[in-house]
């Protein structure tokens, strides 16, 4: 073999052996552009991230709604984009979208809804994120709601509690709560909209503990009876056929037009209806008979803050 082809195999032999790094530097990088925050504030002394989405149709001339969309534990703002698909209604709709971070390493993030001193800052952060935004755009400060996955979902459990005069209502899907609906001291009703799959393994619809956490989570329809009867309404529910797998639980003439609905969707798993594939193996199945993401939204534009009217809409 000349030098000149032995030149060329060590050149082949050195191009294989560096494909595999070369495509797990492009794949770290794409991630990394993905996924990456575009927004910081200090709050509290601590540095807080956040995604932001104005759509194009964006009108700043016109009070814009903001829903706040907070992700599930161990995941991170572009994850909950992701996985609710947030931006592409926005686009349609013409509303602003944040993805707040929560506590954590960079793609490990958490919400701590919990009785500790962490809690108190996240509502802060929360709080903060409405200031920060209000002054670079026009939000309408009747139409702000907050929606999470999971522990996202409990973070929205806890501003209905500690924010009720500024988030107009909130929305929930698997939920991880780890506080009691007794904790909650607020006295204005928040309207409230939750999906929760029956073979939920995490988080399961029928209350218990799970490998996730040491607390035991509560039976979802009786949670949200007992949100329901904070509301003040009406102490018989409303239940109908939605899809072959759906069904769904309202309770109406509540106080301040404070409706409480539940969606309860057979068969599915740790999931956002609708919405971004997750790990089945972890999860369960994902429904596609109904867009929590849409009848979140439907249900937001419905109750703004400082509704009186009796009922729902």
């Amino acid at each position: 073999m000349t030098s000149r082809s032995r030149g060329r195999v060590r050149g082949i032999v050195l191009l294989l052996v560096s494909l595999p790094l070369l495509v797990a530097l492009v794949e770290a990088v794409s991630f990394h552009s993905r996924n990456r925050n575009n927004g910081s504030l200090d709050s509290g002394g601590e540095t807080r991230e956040y995604l932001l989405y104005v759509p194009k149709t964006h009108d700043a001339t016109k009070p814009t709604p903001l829903v706040i969309s907070l992700h599930a534990a161990a995941l991170w703002p572009a994850a909950q984009r992701d996985i609710s698909r947030w931006n592409a209604l926005a686009d349609e709709q013409g509303f602003i979208v944040v993805y707040p971070a929560g506590v954590g390493r960079a793609r490990h993030r958490i919400w701590r809804v919990n009785r500790g001193p962490g809690l108190p800052r996240d509502v802060r952060f929360i709080a903060d994120l409405i200031d920060t935004l209000r002054a670079a755009y026009n939000i309408d400060p009747a139409r702000i709601y907050a929606d999470g996955l999971s522990n996202g979902a409990g973070m929205a459990f806890v501003l209905s509690c500690t924010l009720s005069d500024r988030i107009a209502a909130v929305g929930m899907v698997a939920s991880a709560l780890l506080l009691p609906p007794e904790w909650c001291a607020d006295r204005r009703p928040v309207p409230m909209i939750a999906f929760h799959g029956t073979a939920d393994p995490v988080t399961p619809y029928a209350g218990g503990t799970t490998w996730v956490a040491a607390t035991t989570f509560p039976d979802v329809p009786t949670f949200v009876s007992k949100w329901a009867r904070r509301n003040g309404c009406a102490p018989t529910a409303s239940d109908s056929v939605v899809a072959t797998d759906v069904t769904r639980r309202a309770y109406t003439k509540c106080e301040g037009d404070a409706a409480v609905v539940l969606y309860t969707i057979q068969g599915a798993g740790h999931s956002w209806p609708g919405g971004g594939p997750v790990p089945e193996w972890f999860a369960g199945s994902t429904s596609r008979t109904i867009d929590a993401t849409r009848e979140m939204w439907e249900f937001f534009r419905d109750h703004p803050l400082g509704s009186t009217s009796p009922g729902e809409r």
